[in-house]
């Protein structure tokens, strides 16, 4: 089975849908977290559901599928598990049906590889046949007459060209169109010098043998994907012919908070506390938690220091130079070759200027902007103080009642980090993100969640779930005496 072998007008449990009848739900985007939703959404018989996704075929993050590379997450972190643990969908159900349960149980990995959970995702999209690959999304308007959201969408061929054009009706939209690479404005003249390789971190397979015939490399950035990307092509260097430097804003390659109580900050219990405070307080604490989410894997920087330190046995250093607390203000282009970069160091106050051959921009990502998208919608839109639209604790664009009012809703995934914290674009709080918004669109405790998930409480005064409370545990009745 495969994602294009389903027409159009069909969902996993509406073969005969009505094209002109409301459906349930649309879903644009699929990245991991709408393909959450769609995992969980596929059991409810009773939902009329689809999803939209312009790529032809699921891909995440490929230009990163570095070899050994590993998710952050625990395997736990799945589609599904931490709200369905029973579902199909899970990746120990995936192991199940590649007869790899017995392997995996030996390796005794919590973390698995990054292409493992690519495989384990594609595998879900093969079998949902509410995934619509192929198929952009162009507008979104609201129509009062019906009271119905209007989607318009471009039906693709496999070279990208238009095929047809369609319309669907609905009254819930959940927009899962993820993030885009970020390249700061006084380094996108880089991006755009002829001759030299300048790319970001998105794309570095691509281009690394690209990158490694360059007489020198410099990284930019000291997250978790610089450090991969300088450790991969340290390994790919001569030994005493590296010719790297890795440069990093942050004031150290400082690891990623990984302490339990550290972790309570990706669970629904802060997400709800997070929601709850004032707009201006939410805006400091997440610039301040960089290090809960954009610090750098342990074992990563320990694998770094081992690869340096092995170069340094037969005496000698490695040509290598790591520095954080650096600004790249600018850079451009001199002669036809080489890149200038032009240097601050933020606590010396001092300036500098680097020669190098090729650069990686392992810059990070942003939060695709909504407003191409919703275009038609803006009319409707509450925004906050900075014009960002607000999100309700449903993880609902606040809407004007004449929206919201008559029933329909829009739903954002990865797209709200400023209303609901560090924890947005977490895996781990996928499964329970999607469960949360079905039970809203449902509006009925489809999936029971949890009323408390962190020994922190996070204020001194504890706020109500705004979710349904969790079922009772049944109670079982001994099938004799003294058992």
């Amino acid at each position: 089975m495969t994602p294009h072998s389903h027409p159009e007008n069909t969902s996993q449990n509406h073969p005969h849908h009505d094209p002109d009848a409301p459906r349930d739900l649309v879903g644009i985007g699929i990245g991991p977290f709408n393909l959450s939703l769609a995992a969980l959404a596929h059991p409810l018989t009773e939902l009329d559901a689809v999803f939209y996704e312009q790529r032809p075929s699921f891909v995440w993050h490929p230009g990163l599928m570095i070899d050994g590379a590993r998710i952050q997450v625990p395997f736990l972190a799945d589609l599904v598990t931490l709200a369905d643990p029973a579902s199909p969908w899970s990746f120990l159900n995936y192991l199940k049906t590649r007869d790899r349960l017995f392997p995996f149980y030996f390796a005794e990995r919590f973390h698995i590889q990054r292409a493992e959970y690519d495989a384990y995702c594609r595998w879900v999209c093969e079998n949902l046949p509410a995934l619509h690959f192929g198929h952009q999304v162009d507008a979104v308007r609201f129509n009062p007459e019906r009271d119905v959201f209007e989607v318009d969408f471009t039906q693709l061929a496999p070279d990208g060209d238009a095929e047809a054009l369609g319309r669907t009706y609905t009254k819930n939209i959940v927009l899962g169109i993820g993030t885009e690479p970020y390249v700061p404005d006084p380094l996108k003249p880089l991006v755009e010098a002829p001759h030299v390789p300048v790319i970001h971190a998105a794309d570095y397979l691509d281009h690394r043998e690209r990158l490694l015939a360059a007489e020198h490399i410099t990284v930019i950035g000291s997250g978790q994907s610089g450090a991969e990307v300088f450790l991969d092509l340290l390994r790919r260097r001569p030994a005493g012919r590296e010719r790297l430097h890795w440069l990093g804003r942050t004031e150290a390659f400082a690891p990623m908070e990984y302490s339990k109580l550290g972790l309570e900050h990706f669970t629904p219990d802060y997400t709800r506390y997070f929601h709850a405070l004032a707009e201006p307080v939410r805006d400091k604490l997440v610039a301040s938690q960089w290090q809960l989410h954009k610090g750098i894997d342990a074992d990563t920087l320990a694998a770094i220091h081992d690869e340096l330190y092995r170069r340094t046995l037969d005496g000698g250093w490695p040509d290598t130079v790591l520095t954080p607390g650096v600004h790249v203000r600018t850079g451009g282009r001199i002669a036809t070759t080489k890149i200038e970069l032009h240097l601050e160091h933020i606590h010396q106050n001092t300036r500098s200027r680097l020669t190098t051959g090729a650069v990686v921009l392992a810059t990070g990502y942003r939060e695709r902007p909504l407003d191409r998208l919703l275009a038609g919608l803006d009319p409707y839109l509450r925004r906050d103080n900075q014009e960002r639209p607000r999100i309700d604790d449903q993880y609902r664009l606040v809407m004007d009642p004449s929206v919201s009012g008559s029933g329909c809703h829009v739903h954002v995934q990865n797209a709200e980090r400023h209303t609901h914290g560090i924890g947005t674009p977490d895996l781990g709080l996928a499964a329970w993100r999607s469960a949360s918004i079905l039970n809203s669109v449902t509006g009925k405790e489809t999936y029971a969640l949890p009323t408390r998930t962190a020994f922190t409480s996070f204020g001194l005064q504890q706020q109500k779930p705004r979710i349904p409370a969790a079922r009772q545990p049944l109670e079982l009745t001994p099938l004799m005496d003294g058992i």
